[in-house]
């Protein structure tokens, strides 16, 4: 069996992996973190990434536990990282950190507020 590789996106980081691997496991192996409360049991809904239409194929189609758990989400590309499984190359979006997100915003208002 050879090998693929995934792209991950921030932070634009690439590994290779044997097809079979699941996205979040291809990411521990980057050394990309991707939150996650329930160790890829699909119960947290935390290890969500995007995948962009184009790469949908390299990717094996959700498991029934994906399907639940993200409904309508599927349609707009995120699938969960424990159980996305990769069967060739891809490049997935890594949502951004919530915590982070309201810093940026804060910080960009402070910019808009001091011009």
């Amino acid at each position: 069996m050879g090998q693929t590789q995934i792209k991950f996106n921030p932070p634009q980081k690439v590994v290779k992996v044997r097809p079979g691997t699941s996205v979040l496991r291809a990411a521990r192996e980057a050394r990309v973190h991707i939150t996650t409360r329930c160790d890829g049991k699909a119960a947290c809904l935390m290890c969500k990434v995007k995948v962009d239409p184009e790469h949908a194929n390299a990717l094996r189609p959700p498991t029934e536990a994906e399907r639940r758990k993200l409904g309508s989400l599927l349609d707009e590309g995120y699938r969960l990282a424990c159980q996305a499984i990769i069967c060739g190359s891809a490049e997935v979006e890594l949502p951004e950190d919530p915590l982070k997100a309201a810093i940026r915003k804060q910080l960009e208002q402070q910019k808009l507020d001091d011009i």
